[in-house]
């Protein structure tokens, strides 16, 4: 490390006093006074000013947190000297002999939502438990840095287009979730650092939009910039604050909970231009799907997408966090919107108090991380550039099945009618020419209505990526306004909701007064939660429901605000799931149908026998600004939050378990014991290689209705089991393997692991005795998911598939892996066929695939901490991992405090100094000279 980074040093930093920290502190000659105030920062300029303001902005964050955090062992100054060094002409993506640069990041906080928050808090609880059987405080598994878990998952739409929705609704999640919420509520009064936000209270984006984001942090003096990960992959909506941010599985969350970094390799930056302005007829919905379509097409997984440009300060904060949100739609880990005038300005109109915006601004001037948006700002670098004129997006919805597949307006009726006979696809629904016609009675209220291919039967605004946004929901509340006022009204057998994402949204909508004719079109609020967006649409009405189930062709639709339309997620029995903007989504509803042309046709006829067309009531630009900027009041945000902790009545009765273990329920349907840490020892067990193991499945998922499996004859989740030659549920088949012994593994596709970032998704291909899983390509989230949990992730050479190589037609040929001595290039033989990955990546990941999952590690971990004497090292004593050239890492160099990541770093370095024989099979076996770990330690 040359002195220019450093001061050179160095000690037993994470056991020190903070005043201690500070003089220790590798990079301590960078600390000085915030100008106006009382703290103290890391000026990452004194690094070399030009190189610093060269950096995308997103970079700049990663590079205050490397030298912030530089401990000299989870976060060393290679670290610091790598990110500051980041070239814009690295790309992966497109240079196999680019250089794969791994970093460590450790994030300042960590979001949980209650579907992928609740295992992660139970495996915190098994660690307990753990810790107990191993002679160890069961205490020191606590979070080490602040973690919000929000309910919002939970709530159904049982019903709807009522007054009294929302309190119904409300009541059937609490009685549904009784027993887990009573968890949550324990683990809140007994983990430290950890804040539970009750149910009812919005939707984790959209409340850590308005209330949890600080921007800029402050711990023991020193200010920072603000930056998390969280358990749900739209995590990344905070990016559109300036904040960086992005979704994780559970696995990767509890490690950062209990302190680990975040071991993530230097990205590529997309630049992203954004110039013109945007038209009247299109809002920020219009430009979400739009980039969505463009970046996915441009293919940016595993990039960062930086956005820039003068239409930047064009969009308001909330604009920018609904294209942030969709993210994992366009595939980039972050869409990142630097901190401006913009950013600052949302911060005081929510609520923030002046003062703490003032000193957010004084940092962020004095680190170079405030955007200008003039000529004094030099050129930032980036790995490429991408321009995107606003003026040329019109209006549009997504769908019938994907995100990406944005849909102009103008064209959605020729192509909804042609997808219709197109072959079964991404688009096409596979029907014969004579379906195209059909039409179906139905009686529904005591009056006669047909439905036919194209009728909306669910219309939803829903989701954080638009919810929270005032401009469209406030443009939905004046389109209804003007509908309601010609008379227009919503077909009663359509299952319209309105379900935002904060308290805020019906206090402005009341303001503004426009939440009467929502009503009166049937969008009466039914909760505050995820409901439509994620699935949790509920029932349809009886006669709905018997007359499409009675019609199989009949292809119904669902719109909704959301940010995912996948088949069968919205509804079973909504088979075309458009995105749309909330104002589209109420003129849908009038409508009734998708399949309307709504330049040429009305949407409906008015009280005066008059046709009216969509133009007739879209609300101008000029009267939504305005309106918001009357009603949207920062004293509006300070009630919504004033008492958000406390939750509702029906929440601050509910009894909770007490102690600082978990008496895990015997009879419980819910809440088990995990068996992740069952006979968990302080030394790792002999790992196993995969022989004559059997292809469980191909190309598809494990429980979805529509899932075609190239093993199966007929579509769902059923697989064939070769001994008996019986095709049966995949649960059944995994069971009868298990039973003989039989290792397993998945052949995929590409996109392996799209949709929702459900860690349990890993588990559950783990404890169905699945090993390694061959795809053409992974979701990032799941891809590492299954390395948490020991199942190996790898990909087929490029070009090539299960297809191209003949492996779809498997008769159940026992699979070999190849030994490799090459650690970037794992490589795999099956039926003599080679199949190469190196698609774990990661350093860290190696590591946690030799300890069979980032769990095991991760508990044994503080047991190795407290149960082992280690002589703290001398001052200016420095013993990199990567500096031991005999492959053995010896206790006396390394002090107690420094053990709690030494476990997967010296397997690492073991494999890498000893150049021996790299067997990847299943977990990862290694062949080196010492035994075992505590022989090592």
């Amino acid at each position: 490390m040359s002195d220019s980074l450093s001061s050179g040093t160095s000690g037993n930093i994470a056991g020190s006093s903070a005043a201690q920290r500070a003089s220790l502190h590798p990079f301590a000659h960078l600390l000085e006074q915030l100008n106006g105030f009382d703290e103290k920062i890391y000026a990452i300029q004194k690094l070399g000013k030009d190189k610093v303001c060269r950096l995308p902005h997103c970079i700049r964050v990663l590079l205050e947190s490397a030298v912030r955090n530089c401990d000299g062992f989870l976060v060393t100054e290679a670290d610091v000297e790598r990110i500051l060094s980041w070239d814009p002409s690295i790309n992966p993506k497109t240079s196999k002999n680019a250089p794969v640069l791994d970093v460590a990041f450790i994030p300042a906080r960590v979001i949980l939502q209650d579907f992928t928050g609740v295992p992660c808090v139970v495996d915190l609880a098994a660690m307990r438990d753990a810790m107990v059987e191993l002679g160890c405080d069961p205490l020191k598994i606590n979070p080490k840095v602040p973690v919000d878990l929000i309910i919002d998952h939970s709530v159904q739409v049982d019903k709807a287009r009522s007054k009294d929705a929302a309190s119904y609704n409300e009541a059937m999640e609490m009685h549904r979730n009784k027993e887990r919420f009573a968890f949550l509520k324990w683990a809140a009064n007994t983990f430290s650092r950890m804040l539970i936000v009750p149910p009812g209270s919005g939707i984790v984006h959209q409340v850590n939009l308005e209330y949890l984001a600080k921007v800029v942090l402050t711990r023991d003096g020193v200010c920072f910039p603000d930056s998390l990960v969280g358990t749900d992959s739209h995590t990344t909506m905070i990016d559109g604050l300036g904040i960086l941010g992005w979704g994780v599985g559970g696995i990767e969350a509890e490690a950062t909970m209990l302190g680990q970094p975040v071991s993530m390799t230097l990205p590529p930056v997309l630049g992203v231009r954004l110039v013109g302005r945007l038209s009247p007829s299109c809002t920020t919905t219009d430009v979400v799907l739009h980039v969505v379509r463009i970046l996915r097409m441009r293919g940016v997984v595993d990039h960062f997408v930086e956005f820039f440009g003068e239409a930047c300060a064009t969009l308001s904060a909330p604009d920018r966090a609904t294209i942030a949100n969709m993210s994992p739609e366009f595939g980039a880990t972050i869409g990142y919107f630097p901190p401006d005038e913009v950013t600052l300005k949302y911060l005081l109109s929510t609520g923030r108090s002046p003062r703490e915006v003032e000193k957010i601004r004084a940092y962020l001037l004095q680190q170079g991380m405030l955007r200008m948006y003039d000529c004094s700002e030099p050129e930032v670098y980036y790995t490429d550039v991408l321009e995107i004129d606003l003026s040329k997006i019109e209006p549009c919805v997504a769908g019938p099945k994907r995100p990406q597949d944005e849909v102009f307006l103008r064209n959605l009726k020729a192509e909804f009618t042609a997808n219709l006979t197109a072959p079964p696809g991404f688009k096409g629904f596979g029907l014969k020419s004579e379906a195209v016609s059909l039409r179906v009675p139905l009686k529904f209220q005591g009056k006669n209505f047909e439905l036919k291919q194209g009728s909306v039967v669910i219309a939803a605004i829903t989701s954080c990526t638009n919810t929270s946004n005032p401009f469209v929901m406030i443009g939905a509340g004046l389109l209804a306004q003007k509908a309601v006022e010609l008379g227009l009204s919503v077909p009663p057998y359509i299952k319209t909701s309105l379900s935002p994402g904060s308290h805020v949204v019906l206090r402005y909508l009341e303001a503004a007064g426009v939440l009467p004719a929502l009503e009166a079109l049937g969008f009466y609020l039914a909760g505050f939660g995820c409901m439509t967006c994620i699935g949790n649409s509920g029932d349809l009405p009886e006669e709905v429901t018997a007359a499409i189930q009675a019609n199989p062709d009949l292809i119904t639709a669902a719109v909704l605000s959301g940010n995912r339309n996948f088949e069968g997620r919205v509804h079973q029995l909504t088979r075309a799931n458009y995105l749309a903007s909330p104002p589209l989504c109420v003129a849908f509803a009038i409508a009734g149908r998708v399949d309307i042309d709504f330049e040429a046709e009305p949407l409906g006829i008015g009280k005066n026998g008059q046709q009216v067309y969509l133009r007739d009531i879209w609300p101008s630009p000029t009267a939504v600004n305005a309106l918001v900027e009357t009603v949207l009041l920062p004293s509006l945000f300070e009630e919504a939050y004033r008492n958000i902790q406390q939750g509702n009545e029906t929440w601050r009765a509910l009894e909770a378990p007490v102690g600082t273990l978990l008496k895990w329920p015997e009879n419980s349907t819910y809440i088990h014991k995990p068996p992740y840490f069952n006979g968990l020892t302080r030394e790792p067990l002999p790992v196993q290689s995969i022989s004559k193991a059997r292809c469980l499945l191909l190309l598809g998922t494990f429980a979805n209705i529509r899932l075609v499996n190239k093993l199966a004859s007929a579509p769902g989740p059923i697989t064939k089991h070769f001994p008996s030659g019986q095709e049966l549920p995949v649960f059944d088949v995994a069971q009868m393997y298990r039973e003989a012994s039989t290792p397993l593994i998945v052949i995929a596709g590409k996109e392996y692991g799209s949709g929702s970032s459900r860690d349990w998704a890993a588990k559950g291909v783990a404890l169905l005795g699945v090993k390694a899983v061959i795809a053409e390509s992974y979701e990032r989230i799941h891809r590492s998911n299954l390395v948490g949990m020991g199942v190996l992730p790898l990909q087929f050479q490029e070009g090539e598939s299960a297809t191209s190589l003949g492996l779809t037609d498997s008769k159940g040929d026992e699979v070999y892996g190849q030994q490799s001595s090459d650690f970037e290039q794992v490589v795999w033989c099956i039926n003599s066929l080679m199949v190469t990955s190196n698609r774990l990546g990661e350093k860290s990941l190696l590591a946690m695939q030799v300890d069979s999952g980032a769990m095991p590690c991760e508990a044994a971990q503080p047991s190795l901490q407290s149960g082992f004497n280690a002589v703290a090292p001398q001052p200016n004593e420095r013993h990199d991992l990567e500096q031991v050239n005999d492959g053995l890492i010896h206790a006396e160099k390394f002090g107690p405090d420094r053990l709690a990541g030494s476990i997967r770093q010296m397997t690492l370095v073991e494999a890498k100094n000893q150049q021996g024989t790299v067997e990847l099979l299943g977990s990862v076996s290694i062949e080196h000279r010492w035994q075992s770990r505590r022989e090592v330690l």
